[in-house]
């Protein structure tokens, strides 16, 4: 037990160690739902307006934390240590690509949380968000947590059949700014979209978050097939690739 804490711990350190994580995952969500939202809000006079606005950006923009920390952080990690050799020299002595495995996804989901934390800490002092329901506060939590696994489970994908840090890096960031740009985090809303990209948009789960958190968020009645539909789209395409990635790596061991 003490000995799975101290690799937890390390793998922790690993995690806080990246830039691209505190970057594009902690600063990143910040400064674009505060400039979204003070730009949104400029005119806005009625403050039952503001709190609508500032919770369903906040909200939305909260999507990048497991964007930017499960998708680019955790890819880059694993691509560089796969280029290095990393894997095969921890399994000479006697930790196996599975324990290794464990240890970083749990590391990833403590680190996202205390991020969500910090970012919750700073929407409460700084923003006017609206009280959850019960009901919307348990969605979002679930959400957030959903998407995290399927974008871990991509990243790993990726990096393990890649195995360089630099095309790994590049397709994970195309990745990245493309789910922000089709999900209407980007200035370009849903709904002024054309009806080609809106086809693509609907494909994405951060699609529902960012345009219907709101109403989730606050307990109204919701139409909840679109969004599952998107995230079992994406979940089934996630553990296709992290399958097929390990399948691959287990046939290139036994070469």
């Amino acid at each position: 037990m003490k000995n799975k804490r101290n690799m937890i711990l390390f793998e922790l350190r690993n995690i806080t160690g990246n830039p691209y994580v505190h970057l594009f995952g902690i600063a990143m969500p910040i400064l674009m739902s505060y400039i979204v939202i003070r730009a949104a809000c400029a005119e806005a006079a009625d403050p039952e307006t503001i709190a609508v606005i500032s919770t369903s950006v906040f909200l939305g923009m909260g999507t990048i934390i497991p964007l930017a920390i499960a998708l680019m952080g955790y890819a880059a990690t694993r691509a560089q240590e796969m280029e290095k050799g990393i894997p095969e020299r921890l399994e000479l002595f006697g930790i196996s690509s599975r324990t290794t495995l464990h240890n970083r996804i749990a590391a990833e989901l403590i680190f996202i949380l205390a991020v969500f934390i910090l970012y919750f800490i700073y929407g409460c002092l700084f923003l006017t968000i609206k009280a959850p329901a019960l009901s919307g506060i348990t969605i979002y939590t679930a959400c957030m947590l959903a998407l995290t696994v399927i974008f871990l489970c991509i990243a790993h994908g990726i990096a393990t059949f890649l195995k360089k840090f630099g095309p790994t890096y590049c397709l994970v960031m195309i990745f990245y700014f493309a789910i922000m740009l089709f999900s209407g985090m980007m200035g370009l809303s849903y709904d002024s979209m054309p009806t080609g990209v809106q086809a693509i948009a609907k494909l994405l789960p951060t699609t529902y978050i960012t345009n219907d958190i709101y109403t989730i968020w606050t307990g109204e009645r919701y139409l909840y097939a679109g969004m599952l539909q998107s995230f079992l789209l994406w979940a089934a395409a996630a553990g296709i690739l992290f399958v097929a990635s390990g399948s691959r790596r287990h046939m290139a061991e036994n070469r």
